[in-house]
């Protein structure tokens, strides 16, 4: 039996709407519930992996135990490495826009600045502005297909590092309560970590770039010369056409597999106020082409986070 068929038996094609030719689709008439059978978990992963981020609109059931409940069933909920979790769940990070922290306002992957970064995010609308606040993500298989040979031959050998310590008012429109955030608590214990640019996606067998704002320099390379490669590999991620654009709805789920995208909330809705939760599934360590697998070079807590604890 095809996959295609597998799904129809759970998921029948007339209710998944793709959203844009590379990445994208959302599933209708499906409850996320943790009483989903592995039948349909199954079928909402294949899709997962086929289309790299998914959407359900309508989940208003969900609270935050619901969401985790569901979560779960896709892998291990972990919480961040430094901001931690919500009180009373395993993984939920609230993003609020009227606090430090809540506007994730530049081109990432979810926490690649340790080694083994989440496989999957599972984002929730809980208070939506009336315009603005969408979430654009993009593919980065497709942005290494993209590339010319002998480009990808070259990102094929090249590693970054990557860390939470990093020039936040350069890369972000950050007001006084994002950088007190960013300096006491998202930077309360600093990480360093070397990532091939290229990893091979483990169930899809796919190669993706593993960039974003996180990156600091590349390996044995100058800052110069790395921040030009840095440009040139990130344009071909977040070109227009390698993009998915979504708008929000309070109740909206986006699923997305962080081992293949990048994505930006949009900061378009001024003081308006912004909501949203997320649950993270642990990842495993990326493997280079050539097998390598990705090393923490650094984990220090920082002696302000220190004293403050």
């Amino acid at each position: 039996m095809t996959q295609a068929s597998v799904i129809d038996n759970v998921i029948p094609r007339a209710d998944i709407i793709q959203r844009a030719a590379r990445l994208g689709a959302e599933i209708r008439n499906i409850q996320l519930s943790g009483e989903l059978s592995d039948q349909t978990v199954a079928a909402i992963n294949r899709v997962l992996l086929e289309h790299k981020v998914i959407f359900f609109r309508d989940q208003k059931h969900l609270d935050d135990g619901e969401q985790e409940r569901f979560a779960v069933r896709l892998g291990r909920l972990v919480p961040h490495p430094t901001v931690g979790a919500t009180k009373g769940t395993s993984s939920i990070l609230e993003l609020d826009s009227s606090r430090g922290g809540g506007r994730a306002d530049q081109w990432h992957t979810d926490v690649t600045f340790v080694d083994a970064y989440p496989k999957i995010s599972v984002l929730r609308g809980v208070v939506i502005p009336p315009f603005g606040g969408d979430t654009i993500w993009s593919n980065t298989a497709a942005a290494y297909l993209d590339l010319p040979p002998p480009l990808q031959r070259l990102a094929d050998e090249l590693w970054a590092v990557h860390s939470n310590a990093y020039d936040y008012a350069v890369k972000s429109r950050a007001t006084e309560a994002d950088r007190k955030h960013f300096d006491e608590v998202f930077t309360g214990t600093v990480y360093e970590t070397e990532h091939p640019v290229v990893r091979v996606h483990p169930e899809t067998g796919e190669r993706t770039l593993v960039l974003g704002n996180f990156v600091q320099r590349f390996v044995g390379l100058s800052k110069s010369d790395g921040q030009k490669l840095f440009d040139l590999f990130q344009s071909h991620i977040t070109a227009p056409e390698n993009t998915v654009r979504w708008s929000w709805k309070a109740g909206d789920v986006a699923i997305w597999d962080n081992r293949a995208t990048q994505h930006y909330a949009v900061n378009d809705y001024g003081d308006q106020h912004r909501v949203v939760r997320r649950a993270t599934i642990d990842g495993d360590v990326p493997v280079s082409v050539d097998g390598r697998r990705s090393v923490t070079r650094i984990k220090s807590t920082r002696p302000q986070a220190a004293k403050a604890a």
